[in-house]
């Protein structure tokens, strides 16, 4: 899951070494993903009314439940 979000969020980005993705929990079947971009690539990532961002939380979790775990991505500065 971690090199899925790494390679959205480098493709959306003008900076993309600033990408640092990390797995910040896992109990059980539940993970949360950190997504931290350069402050200047915050709109591109989370896009319009956030429909980037929910789109790309959408792939994560559709990947995710092909392997039975529930993902939750969180965008942070």
């Amino acid at each position: 899951m971690l090199s899925l979000v790494e390679t959205i969020a480098k493709a959306l980005v003008t900076s993309p070494d600033e990408v640092a993705v990390r797995e910040i929990s896992s109990k059980g079947d539940s993970i949360v993903i950190e997504l931290k971009v350069a402050e200047k690539d915050m709109g591109k990532v989370i896009g319009k009314q956030g429909r980037i961002a929910k789109a790309l939380r959408t792939v994560v979790k559709a990947a995710a439940t092909k392997q039975n775990k529930k993902v939750t991505v969180e965008i942070v500065s």
